[in-house]
């Protein structure tokens, strides 16, 4: 049995006072791969999930609409994940994945969002067995869109998520790729730790993932039943870091 509770409204000042951010991961039923510098992508077979697995994101990564840019930290080979958010409006606890009317119940609205990373900071994490908190962390990580009223997403697995790079198209796919429900993502989450209101729950990305350089302009948006759906719109350019900071090999 779920056990839910409490009910808010929210706005993108809420959001930057979420308590977390949990992020999925290889959800869809094609995985990015990048080699030599061009784009591939291929079947999930072998490689799916057997069960939901996530990580966290920091808050402070978010990046609210005109908020913009993007930075990109010196040494770093920045990819964008274009993702469709869930913004809880409950608290969730040992939700089972069967109760999908409480899983639905707790959503309070949507957004879209560009889950960016690191890709070189994570792969030599993932190499060494290190976190690799740091690739998904840095500020402005998380441009978001405003907030996207329940209503005009009647079905969240049936929507068209698409990103360009300096207006060429790179991700393009339906959440009906999904590995794992809405329900199942939720529940799964709840058993390990309590989702509490204002929380933002990121549920994938589909093929296509790649590189961005200062200076391209990400634009992203959100289709249901092929109409753009206005609040879900981002345009965010990308630009180099002036800090000190730079990532080398750990």
């Amino acid at each position: 049995m779920s056990l839910v509770f409490r009910r808010g409204i929210a706005s993108m000042a809420s959001l930057r006072k979420a308590p977390k951010v949990v992020c999925i991961g290889r959800n869809y039923a094609y995985v990015p791969l990048l080699s030599n510098s061009k784009l591939y992508s291929f079947p999930l077979r072998s490689a799916r999930p057997k069960q939901p697995f996530f990580f966290l994101k920091p808050t402070s990564s978010i990046l609210p609409p005109g908020a913009g840019p993007v930075i990109r930290p010196k040494g770093v080979d920045l990819h964008y994940e274009v993702e469709l958010a869930l913004i809880m409006g409950k608290q969730v606890k040992n939700l089972e994945a069967s109760d999908e009317k409480a899983a639905f119940d707790s959503i309070e609205s949507y957004a879209l969002s560009i889950d960016m990373t690191a890709r070189n900071t994570q792969n030599e994490a993932k190499k060494k067995g290190l976190p690799w908190s740091i690739a998904k962390g840095f500020d402005t990580f998380l441009p978001v869109s405003e907030i996207i009223p329940k209503s005009a997403i009647p079905d969240p697995h049936n929507v068209e998520l698409y990103l360009t790079v300096n207006n060429e198209h790179r991700q393009a796919d339906n959440t009906d790729l999904m590995l794992f429900t809405i329900p199942r993502i939720l529940s799964d989450i709840s058993k390990v730790m309590t989702l509490e209101q204002g929380d933002i729950v990121l549920t994938g990305t589909p093929k296509g993932v790649g590189p961005v350089v200062p200076g391209d302009v990400m634009r992203a948006g959100l289709k249901v039943g092929g109409k753009e759906i206005e609040e879900a719109k981002i345009e965010v350019k990308v630009e180099e870091s002036t800090s000190t900071y730079e990532f080398k090999e750990t």
